[in-house]
């Protein structure tokens, strides 16, 4: 899967040449210097393609005349307090399912499961759980709703960079020194615990193979 991800509250570190600092940015000091502002706080996102599900009728066709029901993720938000002194630190994350079928005949009662991954440095999955949420469409109506809660723990020493890797990002460089051209951020080894620390919380509709390539492909 081609991992692009929505990323609600980035948690890896960007630069930027002016304006306020804010958690997880990087910002020139005047061209001597970086400042950084580094939060143990996970982004939240959803994964591409794992946003939408859509389900078909029995007969197995994907075409518009057998299309049974489509949800869709939406208002995602996350809530994270770093300043506790807990080896973990927790992140909790709500979020609205929206659903709509196609025939309204009749009540009915759906599920449809999620997941919730933490991922540290792009690539290796940490902890992942699925879950559900349940969906009740009344008699002659078309759309139903629902909301659901996740969550997941980051251990905060993996989260921080080391102390080293901070001084060598933020030492004052002044005009005239070998290295004041130089971006800190280019080092392989401080580019390496950047992304050691990165950690995101991603959610997402637990898919099918099928489901998930039907996503991909549309």
């Amino acid at each position: 899967m081609n991992r692009k991800f929505r990323i609600l509250a980035a948690a890896s570190l960007t630069l930027a040449i002016a304006g306020c600092v804010n958690e997880g940015e990087l910002v020139v000091n005047q061209g001597v210097g970086v400042t950084t502002v580094l939060g143990q706080c996970p982004g939240v996102g959803i994964p591409d393609y794992t946003g939408d599900i859509t389900l078909f009728g029995n007969s197995g066709s994907k075409t518009a005349d057998n299309l049974d029901v489509t949800a869709t993720i939406t208002g995602l938000r996350s809530n994270c307090d770093e300043s506790s002194t807990d080896d973990l630190v927790y992140t909790s994350a709500t979020f609205n399912v929206n659903a709509r079928r196609r025939d309204a005949t009749g009540a009915r009662t759906l599920e449809l499961p999620y997941f919730v991954t933490v991922l540290r440095g792009g690539t290796a999955v940490v902890t992942k759980r699925v879950g559900s949420v349940q969906l009740s469409f009344l008699d002659g109506e078309t759309r139903a709703s629902s909301s659901a809660e996740a969550g997941a723990f980051v251990n905060r020493d993996e989260a921080t960079l080391p102390v080293e890797i901070r001084q060598q990002i933020t030492r004052r460089r002044r005009p005239g020194d070998p290295d004041a051209a130089l971006d800190p951020l280019t080092d392989p080894q401080v580019k390496a615990a950047i992304q050691r620390a990165n950690f995101e919380l991603l959610i997402g509709f637990q898919l099918t193979e099928d489901q998930l390539a039907y996503n991909v492909t549309r």
